[in-house]
């Protein structure tokens, strides 16, 4: 069977249970799979974890399903720009799991390659430290972090062709990569499918055998924060 869906609905299709772990590209409203998170609220699965760079916007983005509850925890860099989001945490009907964006980006990727887990200094003597293995190299102390292995991926691309080699544009490739490498199952949503062999090779920004599924979706493009002069 082919890698390409008529619609979100039927790339998720067998794919979705209660109590699953979504690893999600984007970042704020930047590149996120919009159609998917859609067709995933429809589908009311819920007590999910979700592994993003944040959470979107209170009505648009990973937000919708924080609005209908189907969030049970995320393992999130940033919170802001979402009420919901916030009033839920401080409620403590939201579990979170706080990550450097650095880090949380190596986690994603290290599951891609098969790596469990990793050493990094970034969060040694904070609260991110804590509960975690400290060991030392060459007298510095370094945190073990591991790996995010999720049950599916949901992101968005820009071009894909037919066998599911991905083309990103610009800053919306942000998380994609590494998410998309970290799920058992890989849903894409793009914006344009191409011929099998019509795009460089040395274009390609993530190769197709992480893609399991994609589909050509219809995208709106926000602004999380417009910024003006002043007349």
């Amino acid at each position: 069977m082919g890698k390409i869906y008529t619609s979100a609905t039927k790339a998720l299709d067998g794919l979705l249970f209660d109590g699953m772990l979504i690893a999600a590209g984007g970042f704020g409203l930047c590149g996120i799979p919009e159609n998917l998170i859609t067709a995933i609220k429809e589908a009311g699965t819920k007590d999910l974890t979700v592994a993003s760079n944040n959470a979107g916007v209170d009505d648009f983005g990973l937000g919708v399903l924080l609005q209908t509850h189907q969030v049970k925890k995320m393992i999130s860099s940033y919170v802001g720009e979402n009420d919901e989001f916030m009033r839920q945490y401080l409620a403590g009907e939201l579990e979170l799991e706080f990550n450097p964006q650095g880090t949380l980006a190596e986690r994603m990727r290290s599951a891609g390659c098969g790596i469990p887990g990793f050493y990094t200094k970034t969060g040694v003597g904070t609260v991110i430290a804590e509960g975690k293995e400290v060991k030392s190299f060459n007298g510095e102390d370094y945190i073990l972090e591991e790996g995010i292995f999720a049950d599916l991926s949901i992101v968005k691309a820009w071009k894909a062709d037919e066998t599911g080699n991905l083309v990103f544009r610009k800053t919306a490739r942000n998380f994609n990569p590494p998410a998309a490498m970290c799920g058992k199952i890989c849903v894409v949503e793009v914006e344009e499918i191409v011929p099998t062999g019509s795009l460089d090779p040395d274009s390609i920004h993530l190769p197709g055998i992480y893609v399991n599924r994609l589909f050509k979706g219809d995208h709106e493009k926000r602004i999380e924060q417009r910024t003006v002069r002043a007349a």
